[in-house]
């Protein structure tokens, strides 16, 4: 039996023991936890309040402002137009569908529009601002800003959305901007972090495109503090970014208007260059179409009718063109045989309309043939038999090495997309493509500018360049950036006989003023501004003997088959300073439909105005009276840019 006493002592010394144990982990956790909170707060004290930091505060980006477009005399071209837009914010508006009621009352918004804005709210956090109404007018947002206070959860505000005053004018040229897609990023090694911006536009197009990465700027940030759920508690700081840089072309905005205007109605082309410097001063594409439909978002309607229009009114013809350039290339054979010593330009060559190889006629374009032709007189009436000729005996190598020299075949160093090399064709070129051998018809197409031959407006307008100033200038379309001059030095002589340059060059003012050159009726009669020149009419599709005999009506033939009108020429032709194409898709004979434009524009190029009747052939000038008085204003209300004048 145990004693009362010794039962007692053996509980209280067991009690003892868990207690001691008990303490014993109590304290071992306490310890733990404050080893723990002592790391936590001294040791890893910076890196946890760097954490806290992150969490509670953001950088945000700024877009930048997108750089200005001028044309070479400070003419905006592109601009950042206010756009006055109305935000809303679900959780400060309380009742949001009596607000926008309310707001209805002040501003154009129907029920349909104010269902879609609440639904969208809905969607989305009740703190994170819903696009309400964009573009408005200044009138509309200064009524909604004056009454903003009795509109609970309405912000107003005011950013930038890119403007294009000129529409059609430079539809092509400039391009446009669109919201960044994943093929625009893609085009990128290492994206600007800019790009990620939601609704952020970037160049689709033009210009605008190739010159994005200066004209897009630099974003700058903004610090915010937020809470834990995400809301903007209020702004820290900010670092304002660069804007874009400022782009002035050397196009001219009064010869670029008028050159739209008269190719307006054609599928057309016209380029026009200085001869000694290469500024472009006019780059017209007819149809065009407007950039600011793309800007704002485009209707289907409007894009069905652009990718429907056989006329493509969304490609650029002046480089993206690649045509049969026809005779316009004559030049370009006669100087391969001249260099090569394998003509004398006073040998005659009879032509009776035609010439045979094998059982196969070569037509010239006159039916019962020119008689004999010399050089010059081959050239002023475009006689294709002279042409077939003279190409026999210089083989088409020679005659590719010399087109090549003057910039056919080669993509000019323009800063837009799509432009085309053109097709300078060899017999290594066809063995290549075809896995076939070059025949001597294959010769005979391509000295006059048809068969494998092609080559864009603009290859073309260098071409005439390089022939009046005898150097090899290249196209420039990039004046100044931030109003510093683009560096520009005097280009390479091309390396051709001064006495034969000058045999083409009285070939072709033969062509414009001589009573049986191809272009006379489109003559320029001031003595001082007279033009050298050559037409060309390209076929598009072939004409069988049956045709022939038939004296097929052109008229008669669908628009899509009809021939090619071309048209190159400078100007004075004793002093160059401009030349020009002009190529118009399907309108026929050069010297009826493309001769008249390129005179028109040149006259226009050259007096920098309206020029005087007296410049225009007598015969032409109540016809020249009446489209004078239509002409649209040479700068249809754009502003200039004081700063960037020439």
């Amino acid at each position: 039996m145990i004693k009362p006493g010794k039962k007692k002592k053996d509980l209280s010394s067991r009690i003892t023991r868990r207690a001691l144990v008990l303490g014993g982990m109590q304290a071992a956790v306490i310890l733990g936890l404050s080893w723990r909170m002592r790391d936590l707060q001294i040791t890893q004290s910076n890196q946890f309040r760097l954490l806290a930091e992150e969490n509670r505060i953001r950088d945000r980006l700024i877009r930048p402002e997108r750089g200005l477009i001028y044309d070479r005399n400070g003419l905006a071209l592109a601009q950042n137009q206010p756009n006055y837009r109305i935000v809303m914010i679900r959780e400060q508006a309380g009742n949001a569908q009596q607000v926008l009621a309310e707001l209805a009352r002040l501003i154009y918004l129907p029920l349909e529009k104010r269902t879609g804005i609440y639904n969208e709210m809905r969607k989305r956090a009740p703190f994170v601002p819903v696009s309400v109404a964009e573009q408005l007018s200044w009138e509309d947002f200064s009524r909604v800003a004056a009454n903003a206070p009795g509109l609970p959860g309405i912000i107003t505000e005011v950013g930038l959305n890119r403007s294009y005053p000129m529409g059609e004018n430079y539809s092509h040229v400039i391009g446009y901007v669109g919201p960044v897609s994943e093929a625009d990023l893609e085009r990128y090694d290492d994206p600007d972090p800019v790009l990620q911006i939601p609704d952020f536009q970037i160049g689709k197009t033009g210009i605008e495109r190739r010159k994005e990465d200066i004209l897009r700027g630099v974003a700058g940030t903004k610090r915010v503090e937020i809470n834990a759920v995400g809301r903007v508690m209020r702004e820290l700081g900010r670092n304002e970014g660069l804007k874009g840089a400022d782009l002035q072309l050397t196009l001219d905005h009064d010869l670029q208007n008028y050159a739209q205007y008269r190719l307006k109605g054609e599928s057309a082309a016209a380029v026009v260059m200085d001869v000694n410097s290469g500024d472009v001063h006019a780059l017209a594409s007819t149809p065009g179409f407007d950039p600011n439909e793309f800007t704002f978002g485009i209707s289907r309607t409007y894009w069905n009718g652009l990718i429907e229009s056989e006329y493509r009114p969304l490609a650029d013809k002046t480089i993206s063109g690649a045509y049969p350039p026809g005779s316009t290339v004559k030049m370009v054979t006669a100087l391969a045989a001249l260099e090569e010593g394998l003509i004398d330009p006073e040998e005659e060559i009879f032509c009776r309309g035609y010439i045979e190889l094998g059982n196969r006629r070569f037509h010239c374009w006159k039916r019962g043939g020119h008689g004999n032709m010399n050089m010059t007189n081959g050239l002023k009436q475009s006689c294709d038999v002279y042409y077939y000729e003279i190409s026999q005996r210089i083989g088409i190598d020679k005659m590719a090495l010399m087109a090549r020299r003057f910039g056919f075949g080669a993509k000019p160093p323009l800063p837009l997309p799509s432009i085309s090399g053109g097709l300078t064709p060899n017999k290594q070129w066809k063995f290549d493509r075809y896995q076939e051998p070059w025949r001597i018809g294959d010769t005979l197409n391509a000295a006059i500018g048809q068969g494998f031959v092609l080559a864009s407006p603009m290859q073309l307008a260098v071409m005439t360049a390089r022939l009046a100033s005898g150097r090899a200038v290249q196209p420039r379309l990039v004046r100044r950036i931030n109003g510093v001059p683009e560096p520009l030095e005097l280009a390479p002589s091309m390396q051709i006989k001064n006495e034969n340059l000058d045999l083409m060059r009285l070939g072709m003012f033969q062509v414009s003023n001589e009573t049986r050159g191809t272009a006379y009726r489109s003559r320029i009669e001031e003595p001082t501004m007279i033009m050298a020149g050559k037409t060309g009419t390209a076929q598009v599709k072939g004409i069988t003997m049956a045709d022939r005999e038939a004296g097929l009506d052109e008229t008669e033939t669908p628009w899509k088959y009809r021939d090619h009108a071309l048209f190159v020429g400078y100007a004075p032709y004793d002093n160059p300073r401009f030349a020009i194409s002009v190529v118009i898709e399907h309108g026929g004979s050069g010297s009826a439909a493309a001769a008249p434009v390129a005179r028109d524009i040149m006259l226009r190029a050259l007096y920098g105005t309206q020029p005087p009747i007296e410049a225009y052939p007598r015969a032409l000038w109540k016809d020249m009276r009446e489209q004078q008085a239509n002409e649209p204003p040479p700068n249809p209300g754009a502003p200039l840019a004081q700063s960037d004048r020439a």
